[in-house]
């Protein structure tokens, strides 16, 4: 099967590639193949490749940006999806889309499950939920949150850094989600592709946790692997504490159950995926520190 991956330089992009079952036969595309902006060099490209499945991992994800700069998220995040639907259309072919827990308002008291009632509350949010609009019921929609990936530019490797040149921290406990390591994505995103699967369906880590409480499990964590010399003060603070261009969801669980039974496997801690991920950038700094004792 001919699959066209966007985004291929992205988080989710590379790990899709790493973990691609043997039947796709992968074609991986970034901005420097074709511009999403561009509907017409789009449309040409899409028509050469003619992919059975496109896997849109491509995005406008400069949340706090997009406030200002509402008209490049949406071509990005809405028109360069309707076109990638348009050409799914007339070649018979299909489209999974990945998409954000920004969708929604984060004032639910229970975890969102495919179907709620969309809400969104930024110019981010509001884009992809334009993109998600333009999908047939023969298209897949996966819905996902708090991504990370080893090498990529995420919280995980931010905290990290920032733990190495400081003594104290203030991170948000306000706002509540499910750290979700792009690799488990990656597979769920192949299984539902490979079952056929269509419509919508959510995946995250299992569990739940604050900015705070993510923050306090990476130094403890990074601490164990080597990443941060010592672990700094980590204190609790609001969203009023931290103000941001964007409304960000206060609560953004996704219900996940739909997605397992599909698949029929079971959830992995957040944490332990965490772990994972920590342990590929362990291994990623030693090489480099021997790189550099070779040089």
């Amino acid at each position: 099967m001919r699959v066209l991956i966007t985004g291929a330089n992205g988080q989710l992009g590379g790990a899709l590639q790493r973990t691609a079952p043997a039947w796709a036969d992968i074609n991986a595309i970034d901005v420097e193949d074709v511009d999403l902006t561009d509907t017409a060099m789009l449309t040409a490209r899409l028509v050469v490749e003619a992919p059975d499945l496109i896997i849109n991992a491509a995005a406008y994800t400069a949340v706090d940006k997009a406030e200002s700069d509402e008209a490049l998220a949406r071509a990005i995040n809405s028109v360069a999806v309707a076109t990638m639907v348009e050409a799914m259309a007339s070649t018979g072919g299909k489209l999974v889309h990945v998409s954000t827990d920004y969708v929604f308002d984060g004032l639910s008291a229970q975890p969102y499950v495919p179907l709620a009632e969309r809400n969104p509350q930024s110019a981010y949010g509001r884009t992809k939920a334009e993109g998600e609009d333009h999908l047939r019921p023969e298209d897949l929609l996966v819905r996902t949150a708090w991504v990370y990936e080893a090498g990529g530019a995420n919280f995980v490797r931010t905290m990290i850094r920032l733990m190495n040149e400081r003594e104290e921290l203030g991170v948000v406990a306000d706002q509540v989600g499910a750290p979700t390591w792009a690799t488990g994505l990656a597979r769920t995103i192949w299984g539902l592709a490979e079952r056929q699967a269509t419509g919508t369906f959510h995946h995250c880590d299992d569990g739940r946790a604050s900015w705070h409480e993510f923050a306090v499990a990476i130094a403890e964590e990074a601490h164990a692997a080597g990443l941060v010399t010592r672990i700094p003060t980590i204190k609790p603070i609001t969203t009023a504490d931290y103000p941001t261009p964007a409304r960000r969801p206060a609560f953004s669980l996704l219900d996940c159950s739909a997605t397992r039974a599909m698949l029929g496997d079971q959830p992995v801690a957040w944490r332990d995926h965490l772990r994972l991920m920590l342990e590929e950038e362990a291994q990623a700094a030693g090489h480099r520190r021997a790189a550099a004792g070779e040089a």
